[in-house]
């Protein structure tokens, strides 16, 4: 299944907005200017004039600011873990679903949901308790992809650190490219930077 037909599925399910309606456009503004902004110097006027709509009609689609940065985590969890399971299920040994694992997470934090992902680090302690619970139960789904895979790799002996230890690390690492990967420069393509990852938890590309 293509990453279009996963996002079409997800949208026919109400699981996440259409990116070319009023709400998609709206939840994708939100997270550039959350992003560029800050979430609590970003305004609800500020939100209305990126989508050139009056202020009161964002409350047709959300009751209030915060649903709105509740909703750019919620979707971009449940697309990326779309995108990521039909990665990982294409794979056949826990090394090769590792590596799409590493690879789908590169693309969703320096592809085209890459602000929404920063918004989801950055912007985390802006949520309510209630949110927050909200958001870490579909976190929790996408952080056992990882965990499940990781702890085949334990049991067949071909990782050596505790595969918690080794997500966490992880994590910080690939959100931390946004910073420094600039691929437009001539440097590492997304599938060379998914090499060296692999290579640096000790599963080398094969010749």
């Amino acid at each position: 299944m293509s990453q279009n037909q996963i996002l079409q599925s997800l949208i026919a399910e109400n699981l996440v907005s259409d990116p070319k309606g009023a709400r998609g456009r709206l939840l994708k503004e939100a997270a550039r200017l959350f992003r560029e902004k800050g979430y609590e110097r970003t305004t609800v006027r500020d939100l209305a004039a990126a989508v050139g709509i009056q202020s009161g009609s964002l409350f047709h689609h959300f009751r209030t600011k915060e649903e709105i940065l509740k909703a750019v985590m919620v979707e971009t969890i449940r697309l990326n873990t779309a995108l990521m399971q039909a990665a990982m299920e294409a794979a056949e040994t826990p090394k090769d679903k590792l590596r799409a694992l590493v690879r789908a997470e590169l693309e969703s934090i320096n592809g085209q949901t890459g602000e929404a992902m920063a918004v989801l680090v950055f912007e985390w302690r802006s949520l309510s308790a209630d949110s927050q619970a909200d958001v870490l139960e579909l976190r929790d789904i996408y952080e056992a992809l990882w965990l499940d895979v990781l702890g085949a790799l334990r049991d067949q002996g071909r990782l050596l650190a505790e595969p918690f230890v080794v997500r966490r690390m992880l994590t910080g690492a690939l959100s931390w490219t946004v910073t420094w990967y600039r691929p437009e420069r001539g440097g590492l393509t997304l599938d060379g930077l998914t090499d060296q990852v692999m290579a640096m938890l000790g599963f080398p590309a094969t010749p």
